[in-house]
């Protein structure tokens, strides 16, 4: 006897016949296609009004990674999107979970503005393979305001090794807050700058190319929960 029970009796075939018999699933109907005017449509005076917030985390004033907030702020605003630029340099915040920190008016001022926004652009610059202390202090004290939004960042570090600096902070934010981190992003250092500072021209489509693919995101993240399943 087989090894595993009766052998089984295969039916003679007859001529012109195959012993493969063809498995025909049976296939549900496709989903309905999303017309190509009403993915357009998106765009709504609703998406349209929320900025793109560009949280300039450097505090130095010659700051290369306030640069780059500059060029995504100039770009965005030549293609009639809002935008807002926030320049922490210019912010008196207070340092996070220190006496009152949460209730201080320049730290609500700022929630209210990442609360807001429809999506977020992170520049600054890069300290001991970490984003500066500047803009992690101002995630934590803005908190809730960041969720559920896109993030894309924008790095000015002193060399080629910090590739990854952003990932804890890009880490925390989907854990904490749920958040959408564009894979795209810039990273550059002193030598992707011009003799006068300015992003050379590959940073500068670098930036240009991040900065629409927040407003898509954006915009497609907007459309999904207006028109839900």
């Amino acid at each position: 006897m087989p090894l595993f029970g009766r052998r089984r009796q295969w039916p003679r075939l007859g001529p012109g016949t195959s012993a493969i018999q063809p498995i025909i699933p049976t296939i549900a109907a496709p989903p309905r296609a999303v017309p190509v005017d009403t993915f357009t449509a998106m765009a709504t005076s609703e998406i349209r009004s929320k900025p793109i917030v560009i949280l300039s985390c450097s505090l130095s004033p010659d700051s290369r990674s306030h640069k780059l907030a500059l060029a995504a702020e100039a770009f965005l605003r030549e293609s009639n999107h809002p935008v807002e630029l926030v320049d922490l340099a210019a912010h008196d915040l207070p340092m996070c979970g220190s006496a009152g920190s949460f209730d201080h008016p320049a730290v609500q001022a700022l929630t209210a503005t990442i609360d807001a926004a429809g999506a977020i652009l992170v520049s600054a610059p890069v300290y001991n393979y970490d984003l500066n202390a500047a803009a992690k202090n101002a995630m934590e004290l803005t908190g809730s305001g960041w969720t559920q939004k896109p993030v894309g960042f924008l790095c000015a570090a002193g060399g080629k090794s910090s590739y990854m600096s952003a990932i804890g902070f890009a880490n925390s934010l989907m854990f904490d807050f749920r958040c959408h981190i564009i894979p795209r992003f810039v990273y550059c250092i002193r030598d992707d700058f011009t003799g006068a500072g300015e992003p050379g021209p590959d940073i500068t489509l670098r930036v240009q190319e991040l900065a629409s693919s927040a407003v898509d995101l954006a915009r497609a993240l907007a459309w999904v929960r207006e028109n839900p399943r």
